[in-house]
């Protein structure tokens, strides 16, 4: 089986995590909870969400000189990251998020970006021979945007699939869909992009067909529970997943993309296994809490597999 070489352009956080039984309002104390400090940051989250599956995995990024940062690349480097293109800044601390989870698994986020900030286009264009010679590229929006929009366009030229988690929610620069491969909103991110509220499949449909027309080859609508929805210019399929009880579904999405690049770059077929593996990956995930330490092992996705076979294809 080929071992996929990714390149993850994005951001690192340490997030502070309180589970308690529900959400507080505005202005509202909720006491009660269970308090969790664990390593996190959509890039991040991505960059371990493939490299525990199996990816050889290199992250560029930028942290501050502080204990969070000398943490997050200790964890990276156990994980078995490449940590050569992670960036220290002197001004900056690196990027903390507050999270709140009920016993339902929903949450809310809060983030200050510190460091994740500071990562500019000219230090993408210092490891762009990274980015060129990968098997697929991996972008966020907890990053500045022209930072983004340059790793896109080194790996569009070089043919690298780029694959865009629209996260947190944001217009996207004009132009930058066309270098985009995969596109993966949620149903709340879709909305932001198009102006158009996804509540079900045909929804979804609708929202994915403006997205491709604004660029993206394809775009893949995570739809929670449901699956996900898979639309290229020929054709759209709803991709199912698996009933769990979520726990916490904070690094579902990361989940779902670390485990989508592990796929393609293993060489599975986009519709009839990559998304179906993605699902799978994302799934499990939600079943655990915290954001890096939900995220699944090759064996341990083997075995939800096992339980599931109708639903899992391994690379």
């Amino acid at each position: 089986m080929k071992v996929p070489r990714i390149v993850v352009v994005g951001s690192v956080n340490t997030d502070m995590v309180i589970k308690g039984e529900r959400l507080p309002g505005p202005g509202e104390t909720v006491t009660g909870g269970q308090f969790i400090l664990a390593a996190g940051g959509k890039g991040a989250n991505q960059a371990v969400a493939a490299a525990r599956l199996g990816a050889e995995v290199t992250l560029v990024a930028k942290v501050g000189r502080d204990v969070f940062g000398d943490q997050a690349i200790e964890n990276f480097r156990r994980e078995g990251i490449r940590t050569d293109c992670i960036l220290r800044d002197p001004a900056s601390a690196t990027g903390v998020a507050l999270i709140l989870v009920d016993r339902r698994g929903e949450n809310l986020i809060s983030v200050a970006a510190g460091a994740n900030h500071a990562l500019t286009p000219q230090e993408i264009d210092q490891v762009a021979e990274r980015i060129r010679t990968a098997d697929a590229l991996m972008l966020q929006l907890e990053i500045p945007l022209d930072t983004v929009c340059r790793a896109a366009q080194i790996a569009a030229a070089a043919g690298v699939p780029v694959i865009l988690d629209p996260a947190p929610a944001a217009p996207l620069p004009e132009g930058l869909l066309g270098h985009v491969t995969y596109l993966t909103p949620n149903e709340s991110e879709a909305e932001r992009l198009t102006g158009i509220a996804v509540t079900d499949e045909v929804t979804a449909r609708r929202a994915a067909e403006r997205l491709l027309a604004a660029g993206a080859r394809y775009v893949i609508v995570t739809l929670g529970a449901k699956g996900a929805l898979v639309a290229g210019k020929e054709s759209m399929a709803l991709v199912p997943t698996v009933p769990v009880n979520a726990v916490d579904t904070t690094a579902a999405g990361d989940a779902f993309n670390g485990g989508l690049a592990w796929a393609l770059g293993s060489g599975l077929a986009l519709e009839e296994a990559a998304v179906r593996q993605a699902c799978l990956v994302g799934a499990l995930s939600a079943t655990r809490l915290g954001a890096q330490p939900s995220l699944p092992t090759k064996e341990e996705l083997d075995g939800f597999i096992a339980l599931h076979p109708s639903r899992g294809t391994n690379p």
